[in-house]
């Protein structure tokens, strides 16, 4: 079901997305070769913490960590670990998320590390650029597919592939709540948005097809093609007047 926030729970919502914003931003201090992932989310933990808010990722569904942190070929669920070191020309996908006061913020941006490949530049910068579309397209009245097709229709056209088995989702009281935002479909299909939703659009697109699988430790998904892949989020408000986005840090 999906739940339409009045203006007291929105503000609410901007406390949460502010402070899960300004950790993201946090995290892009540490992007450095040499430095672990570990070390990364032990960063962020301690900023949201002391905010006064709580890592909504850590422990949920039993995930170990206070954010995703994601590298290279992994596409998201990455779980920081003291061995996996940032090396140079490494892209480091991180995604975090706050609770607080009742509500949650979702996030995640994808790092550089010193020197990185041209190509790999571009399939950032394209997959910032398609979540810029999609909430363009966040308009009330319009629906999901809107969204969707705004993003897919962008990406595709460089020969990117469009992870399809994982997908954006509204957000409030809860982290994951409806309705799924894919990064694929068709304009004009699913829900209707109307002022008052939130949601987390978040494009996850590869460099080379769009197949994916999940590793042995049942988080960290992977291309199969082993080539990079991006991730970009926001969460945003529906208004009258269209999207405004709220993890701004």
């Amino acid at each position: 079901m999906i739940t339409l926030k009045n203006a007291s729970e929105i503000k609410k919502m901007e406390e949460a997305c502010k402070i899960s914003a300004q950790a993201l931003a946090h995290a892009g201090n540490f992007m450095q070769e040499g430095i672990s992932t570990y070390e990364i989310d032990h960063e962020i933990h301690k900023f949201i913490v002391g905010a006064g808010a709580k890592p909504n990722f850590l422990g949920l569904y039993g995930f170990p960590g206070s954010a995703c942190i994601s590298v290279n070929e992994e596409i998201i669920h990455g779980i920081p670990s003291k061995s996996k070191i940032l090396k140079n020309g490494d892209i480091v996908s991180v995604d975090t998320g706050a609770f607080y006061d009742g509500f949650n913020g979702d996030n995640a941006y994808t790092f550089m590390v010193g020197d990185v490949e041209e190509e790999i530049q571009l399939l950032l910068q394209r997959t910032q650029e398609s979540l810029m579309k999609g909430i363009a397209a966040a308009k009330p009245g319009n629906r999901i597919g809107d969204i969707s097709f705004a993003i897919q229709s962008y990406v595709e056209q460089f020969g990117y592939g469009v992870v399809k088995e994982y997908v954006g989702h509204g957000i409030g009281k809860k982290l994951h709540e409806d309705p799924e935002v894919p990064n694929y479909g068709k304009e004009g299909r699913g829900p209707r948005l109307a002022p008052g939703m939130t949601i987390a659009i978040e494009p996850m697109i590869n460099l080379s097809g769009e197949g994916c699988r999940q590793l042995s430790n049942g988080w960290t998904v992977v291309t199969t093609s082993g080539k990079a892949s991006a991730h970009f989020e926001h969460t945003i408000v529906i208004t009258n007047d269209g999207a405004r986005i709220l993890t701004q840090p």
